[in-house]
């Protein structure tokens, strides 16, 4: 008799020989008929009913063995089936045995039953064991076979995926696997489990650069409200892309007409448009704007137009073509003639087909606008990469002639095509999140935020919306770490309004109205000098603190002194804490510093002395008017001294003085 017989015939029984690959768990061809989210050395959710699922001929029956417990499903119609077994205790490991009255058969080994989460967000999620601090050791000493770590294929889609798109794997916690893996997740599971001694599975599905749009479901964002034009053009999309990309450019138009400055005609895509002041020839070759010698453009991060002109025959405008654009970093919107022909993220290629009649013998016009937010910008690629390529194999350089103009930051950041991959709407949902299907979690761990800084208002129904998401998926009680963002840039000299202060207090006040969101305070480990800073190990120990309260009902404060309320004494301002383990301390000073006392107006704010008085800062400050509110750590990266006993800094707030 086989292996693979002998599997299916002691499909009760835990043997352990039975731990063979999906590849070789059918012998008749087929596919298999589990889920890739069931595979050798995956974790599934324990004391909660485990639902599996996948695909058979339509019609079949499924049966599921798993841990001595069994279960039975049937395809549907579209070959779809679902079974469900009763919850479990952790333990492991075991076989998860799938086969259908037809014979076909397939066998997953070496499953354990424990905790798994779901650590999403953009680059600091996404940021690599290999590239934090100790980084050596730590692989070196990363053998832990009780984690086991999955990662999401960066892929995004324009509709929600039944399937991922690109390979997964379960894979133990070895030197050789972790490298790569998120390192916030990872310490995180490694520094639970010395307090919660089961299995950790670990799902990371994080896309640097990535928008908190971009990982809500349609049905959230239509909740949220204002995203239905974008929509519905992303609808389109799925179907008639290039149909969409025109619809794009009406919205994109009714933009630029509606910022402050606009002045009637500056429509810089028309066809009929005449540069005129402002506009200068962009070196030949272009590439980063940075290095093209500018003093205005060597930093420069915002919106630049580009304009060229190119002359087709009539045969040329004739065929079908492609616009091809080469590298821009980051954003573009393209015109040609006039029509709104593509948008894309850094990264994905700029090929846009041209629809017939788009073209005319003579003159024909592109027109781009750049957007950059980070380091280089503009397009980059090499001058061969942009031509127009037409059906017969022939091709126009558009290598030269090209003209640009500054934007004044002012006009701020346009509409963002729906369909782009980390800046889109729903993109990151439907590609990496909707094929988890409906995976069994223990909680979710959030970074995410850097990308949406100076969008604080709208920001907090999206962070809401994505927690409420979140358990209409992965169920209604669903546990959400959020990491609040880090200090990152200069040291402020004065009180000034900041958009990163402003996003953490919008994370801080959305953790605190939920009693299963916790919050993981890291305005004390970043690095002004990089948006992503290494001590990643910290940030690990901090997220599990906070999930041992949250999730695990631990009697322990979950992430450092948090402010109560502010109160008048005399000329003086008293601002009581709670959460405070041991007593408050202040770093390096008789007080803490980082405290401003403010009035009501912007700009009215002062540097505060403070002093420590038992749980309880009292704040004194030059102000010409009695101080309507107390800010802590305002600015985007602040200096702040205050901590408590356990080491936990307080995090950054802003309340009112009644």
């Amino acid at each position: 008799m086989s292996l693979l017989s002998r599997c299916a015939a002691g499909a009760l029984l835990v043997f352990p020989l039975c731990a063979v690959s999906p590849a070789r768990a059918q012998d008749n061809g087929e596919a298999p008929l589990l889920h890739a989210m069931f595979q050798d050395h995956a974790v599934l959710q324990r004391s909660q009913p485990i639902r599996v699922w996948g695909r058979a001929r339509p019609g079949a029956e499924v049966s599921v063995a798993f841990a001595g417990k069994r279960a039975r499903g049937r395809a549907g119609g579209d070959g779809q089936w679902q079974a469900q077994l009763p919850a479990l205790k952790a333990g492991g490991p075991y076989q998860l045995i799938v086969s259908t009255g037809g014979g076909a058969t397939q066998i997953v080994g070496d499953v354990l039953v424990g905790d798994v989460w779901l650590c999403s967000g953009q680059s600091n999620m996404e940021l690599q064991v290999k590239r934090t601090l100790n980084s050596r050791a730590e692989i070196a000493d990363a053998d832990h076979d009780s984690i086991r770590l999955l990662k999401v294929g960066q892929k995004e889609s324009v509709v929600p995926r039944e399937d991922f798109a690109l390979p997964v794997q379960w894979q133990k916690t070895t030197p050789e696997n972790v490298p790569e893996f998120s390192a916030a997740c990872y310490y995180f599971a490694r520094e639970l489990q010395k307090t919660v001694g089961v299995p950790m599975g670990l799902v990371n599905a994080s896309w640097g650069g990535s928008r908190i749009e971009a990982w809500l479901s349609a049905e959230a964002l239509r909740k949220v409200g204002g995203y239905d034009d974008a929509l519905d053009v992303l609808k389109q999309y799925a179907v008639e892309p290039v149909a969409a990309a025109a619809s794009w450019g009406g919205i994109w138009t009714k933009w630029w007409r509606g910022q402050p400055g606009a002045a009637p005609g500056d429509e810089p895509w028309r066809a009929d448009y005449a540069p005129g002041e402002g506009w200068r020839a962009a070196p030949r070759g272009l590439g980063p704007w940075e290095g093209w010698g500018v003093p205005e453009l060597a930093g420069f991060n915002g919106m630049l137009w580009y304009r060229t002109t190119f002359k087709l025959t009539a045969a040329q405008a004739a065929q079908e073509a492609v616009l091809a654009l080469g590298t821009v970093d980051e954003i573009d919107m393209t015109w040609v003639n006039g029509r709104g022909v593509g948008s894309a993220y850094i990264g994905e290629k700029r090929e846009y087909p041209l629809p017939r009649g788009l073209l005319k013998a003579g003159d024909n016009t592109l027109v781009v606008n750049a957007l950059d937010t980070y380091a280089s910008g503009g397009i980059t690629g090499p001058a061969s990469s942009r031509a127009l390529r037409f059906a017969d194999g022939s091709s126009v350089p558009l290598d030269s002639g090209w003209r640009y103009r500054i934007v004044p930051p002012a006009a701020g950041v346009p509409p963002l095509a729906p369909w782009l991959s980390a800046s889109g709407k729903t993109t990151l949902y439907n590609g990496m999140i909707a094929p988890l299907g409906r995976y069994g979690f223990r909680g979710a761990l959030w970074y995410q935020g850097e990308s949406n800084t100076g969008e604080s208002a709208a920001y907090r129904g999206l962070l809401r919306a994505y927690r409420e998401d979140l358990r209409t998926r992965f169920g209604p009680d669903l546990p959400l770490l959020i990491v609040q963002l880090a200090n990152y840039g200069a040291a402020p000299t004065r009180p000034a309004e900041s958009g990163w202060a402003q996003l953490r207090e919008v994370q801080r006040q959305v953790a605190a109205e939920d009693a299963r969101t916790g919050l993981a305070v890291t305005i004390d480990i970043g690095d002004r000098y990089d948006i992503h800073p290494a001590n990643k190990q910290e940030l690990g120990r901090r997220l599990a603190r906070a999930a041992r309260h949250v999730v695990y009902g631990e009697k322990l404060p979950p992430s450092g002194s948090v402010p109560l309320a502010a109160r008048r004494e005399g000329e003086a301002v008293v601002v009581s804490f709670g959460d405070v383990s041991g007593d408050l301390i202040a770093y390096g000073a008789d007080g803490p510093i980082g405290f401003e006392l403010c009035g009501r107006e912007a700009g009215s704010c002062r540097y505060a002395d403070a002093e420590i008085r038992g749980n309880q800062i009292v704040l004194r400050a030059p102000l010409p008017t009695p101080a309507t509110r107390v800010r802590y750590g305002w600015a985007d990266s602040p200096v702040v001294t205050l901590f408590d006993g356990a080491g936990l800094p307080a995090g950054p707030f802003e309340i009112p003085v009644p």
